[in-house]
């Protein structure tokens, strides 16, 4: 026979109905979500007592349960009752914590809970109705406060509008290039777009002025720059999403004589983050640095011509340098990145106030370990830093110049007076750009000997060189080659001149004796730019076209001494294979 226990139990179950349980279970479902998903969450971020509230929580839940099944199941009556009360206390639950949380003074009053407020269910129902008459864009765009730029209907101007604006982004983007212009050609109101791909310029065809301002627009508009001013300088930075790919784009607006012109600048903060090993220096170039960021005082001049990387040379530099133990700072106009452990002092040329060299000096009067200062506009900025104490503050000065030799004669310059800009000045780094060849494609070839001899390079220790290719054979047939796209060089690298000033240098440039300072350098076997960026076309690193593109004589910067008054380049003797 059954036990008679066993039968109660299963008799008990038999009288009841199967929808009950379901029905008790419901109201718990509303419940924990919001418990888990709203109410725990807030209590975590506005660290409100967690545990207390959530043993609160379980105790009503505890307590709305047996109210429930205290009730005869055989009743209706008693079962409605019971689910009705249950109902109740799971709602004062929800309303006395809704209640104490916002009279919380941790709790901000634009983060305060509002379980009724509908409006927000309303507006997420009105962007899917937007998105859905909306047409399809290949881009996620967002402005600066994370908002997603709308993508307007398809059929209208707007949206052709759009339309031109990404495919300009997309063609930048495949053709990797690091930023786009928008320039004014100057003949009958037209632009021009300008790809600067691996430190090359590259031109598109001109396009009327009226589109080519609609389109600077919508990217100025992004960012929420103000549209109505087409004359001061404006910069604001954008996001970009494509599928799994997210980039920054900086973008700056500033007044033209014959228009005005936008710039793009994609990924601004990677582009300055750099360790030293992939810089492009020499294994000796390395060791200097080091050395030389290890040292205390004294002026250091960082140069480089425009687009030729020194703005993240300068920002590795700083990075090199330990702003654990150190006071580090840095004076700039338009910062390109963030410095951890690093105040970075912000210019503002647009507000009244002093001076930048004025500000300069300010900085320096703080008395930092470590200075950066990211631009030099004027003379005086170069008088200020040429007054620092020499024994107790680094200062990193960035100038505009092709070369350490020219860069050292601009500085003094500016300085005005030879004395005083030797007796700080430390050291002097100095770089070009130059594209390195695609390593899918490169051509070795065997380089004449009078090639070599031309060069400088000894002939029996070069046995071959490399060139660019533009094209694989795939399946004996020539097809252009997919990782550059036929351009034949993929990326950039520096070819750098590192000197470390001694005593002799100094007094070389006391004298403004430049020739003498050349030959105190070469004795030491420090290679010049010429010389690091033959070494690297040796290694077949890039070629030596490349070379002798980067390499060759620049216009020096406004203000600068003339070039043929620097002695001319060293020759490549000292390149070793």
């Amino acid at each position: 026979m059954m036990p008679q226990s066993t039968f109660t139990l299963a008799a008990g179950f038999l009288l009841v109905s199967p929808w009950k349980p379901v029905l008790l279970l419901l109201p718990f479902i509303p419940w924990g979500i919001i418990i888990s998903r709203i109410f725990d969450k807030h209590a975590a971020r506005f660290t409100l007592p967690r545990e207390k509230y959530n043993m609160i929580h379980l105790v009503m839940g505890t307590a709305a349960v047996l109210v429930a099944i205290a009730m005869p199941m055989k009743s209706e009556l008693a079962f409605w009752l019971g689910w009705l009360l249950m109902i109740v206390i799971l709602a004062a639950d929800i309303m006395i914590f809704t209640s104490v949380h916002n009279k919380d003074e941790r709790v901000p009053e634009a983060h305060r809970i509002n379980l009724l407020d509908t409006s927000k269910w309303s507006e997420a129902r009105k962007a899917k109705e937007q998105e859905k008459l909306a047409g399809k864009a290949e881009l996620v765009i967002r402005s600066p406060d994370k908002s997603v730029v709308q993508v307007p209907q398809t059929g209208t101007p707007e949206f052709d509008l759009r339309v031109q604006a990404e495919s300009i982004y997309s063609r930048a983007g495949q053709a990797r290039a690091s930023q786009v212009e928008f320039l004014p050609t100057g003949k009958d109101g037209q632009y021009q777009t300008r790809m600067l791909v691996d430190g090359v310029p590259v031109n598109s065809d001109p396009m009327p002025g009226a589109d080519a301002l609609r389109i600077m627009d919508f990217w100025r508009a992004a960012a929420k720059m103000d549209l109505a001013d087409r004359r001061k300088k404006q910069m604001g930075e954008v996001t970009v999403e494509r599928s799994d790919l997210k980039r920054k784009v900086r973008v700056t607006s500033i007044g033209a004589q014959s228009g005005m012109r936008v710039t793009m600048l994609f990924d601004p903060d990677k582009a300055v983050q750099r360790d030293l090993a992939e810089m492009g220096l020499l294994t000796q170039q390395v060791d200097d640095v080091k050395k030389l960021v290890a040292s205390k005082g004294g002026v250091v001049l960082v140069a480089a011509p425009p687009d030729g990387g020194r703005t993240t040379t300068f920002y590795t530099l700083m990075r090199l340098t330990d702003a654990c133990t150190q006071n580090v700072q840095t004076v700039e106009i338009d910062p390109q990145g963030s410095l951890e452990g690093v105040r970075q002092n912000k210019f503002d040329a647009t507000a009244e106030g002093p001076e930048y060299s004025t500000f300069v000096r300010s900085m320096i009067r703080r008395d930092p370990d470590v200075l950066g200062v990211a631009e030099m506009p004027d003379n005086n900025t170069a008088k200020e830093v040429a007054k620092a104490d020499g024994e107790r503050c680094r200062v990193y000065l960035s100038v505009g110049a092709s070369g350490a030799l020219q860069a050292m004669q601009g500085y003094v310059k500016a300085v005005g007076d030879a004395d005083v800009a030797a007796k700080n000045l430390k050291a002097v780094i100095a770089q070009r750009l130059l594209r390195k060849l695609c390593q899918n494609c490169k051509v070795p070839y065997q380089p004449s000997p009078d090639m070599l001899k031309k060069l400088g390079l000894p002939t029996d220790k070069v046995p071959q060189l490399f060139k660019k290719g533009g094209q694989v054979m795939v399946k004996d047939k020539p097809q252009t080659c997919s990782m550059c796209d036929g351009n034949g060089y993929f990326g950039q690298e520096g070819a750098f001149e590192v000197y470390l000033l001694e005593d002799a240098d100094r007094q070389a440039i006391k004298a403004q004796d430049w020739n003498a300072l050349k030959l105190l350098l070469r004795k030491r076997n420090l290679p010049s730019i010429q010389q690091a960026a033959l070494r690297k076309a040796i290694e077949g690193t890039t070629s030596v076209e490349e070379v002798g593109r980067v390499t060759a004589e620049q216009a020096p910067a406004p203000g600068a001494p003339s070039q043929a008054a620097a002695p001319k380049a060293a020759p490549a003797t000292g390149a070793k294979a």
